[in-house]
């Protein structure tokens, strides 16, 4: 991890359960939390043949780990996963609750009642239970935080630019994510900050690396970072630097939204140059 990512060692002696840690995202985040000292517990289900790697670049960091295979569609296995996590490490103190189905219209086409459900399951229901499964005892831990990860998809929805790959069921759940936001940090205060990562299109998150990005088409690619005032999709290191600041910087900050995006919600358009007028 390089040096302007480092969270200077203040996260030695917590524990973090990063959801989704298989690959993109939620490894990297996973990753950057344990070379600063934190034990991490991370979860996966699909993608099995990411594993070795993950366990291996675990394993590198040095520090105490834990992997656990989670289908969080079963909500009963919210409650397993934090009572194994507090059954190897004693404590939560950290939640990074990254785990969601991806929504592309190009990919999937429309929507069937059955994908429908599956949206809302996986990016929404499934968060939800693992907060109230880890609350009491992010509470216990007395400076406890957790970090919602969301779309953008929740205030631009399936339109312009990105509407082959924001689809209606996981526009409809990002959207709701913000409003669990609100609640679970009035749920946790004072001794629990809840915040939110709102995530335009990122590299390994309806980017590049995915399938979906592929399918679109290079007409649709550039119109996408037209449409981006910085002119780039973002990256895990990017999205990295937002958690580091949510954790390390930002102690008066709960129930807040931080859009990281390149500008996309605002939209290609440049300012133009002031008109002359015409009062002297």
């Amino acid at each position: 991890m390089s040096d302007n990512l480092s969270m200077g060692g203040r996260l030695a002696g917590r524990t973090a359960l990063v959801l989704g840690a298989i690959k993109g995202i939620g490894k990297a985040i996973a990753l950057a939390l344990a070379a600063e000292g934190a034990q991490v517990a991370v979860t996966h289900w699909d993608w099995q043949e990411a594993l070795p790697d993950l366990l291996h670049d675990l394993e590198a960091q040095g520090t105490a780990h834990l992997v656990l295979r989670a289908d969080l569609l079963d909500c009963t296995r919210a409650g397993q996963i934090v009572e194994q996590v507090l059954t190897r490490f004693g404590r939560l103190d950290i939640l990074i609750n990254n785990i969601e189905r991806g929504g592309w219209p190009v990919v999937h086409g429309p929507y069937t009642p059955e994908q429908w459900d599956l949206e809302l399951a996986t990016t929404l229901r499934a968060k939800r239970w693992v907060f109230d499964a880890a609350l009491p005892h992010l509470k216990r831990s007395g400076d406890g935080c957790v970090v919602n990860l969301s779309s953008i998809a929740g205030i631009v929805g399936r339109c312009g630019p990105a509407a082959a790959v924001f689809n209606d069921g996981y526009a409809a759940a990002n959207r709701a994510v913000s409003s669990l936001t609100e609640t679970w940090a009035r749920m946790g205060a004072p001794e629990v900050r809840v915040n939110e990562i709102m995530l335009g299109l990122v590299a390994t998150r309806h980017g590049p690396e995915t399938r979906g990005w592929k399918l679109l088409g290079a007409a649709r690619r550039r119109a996408i970072l037209a449409h981006t005032p910085l002119e780039r999709l973002g990256t895990p290191e990017d999205v990295v630097r937002a958690v580091r600041f949510i954790l390390c910087e930002a102690p008066f900050m709960t129930g807040s939204v931080l859009r990281l995006d390149g500008g996309y919600v605002l939209g290609g358009e440049r300012v133009p140059p002031m008109p002359k007028g015409v009062i002297d």
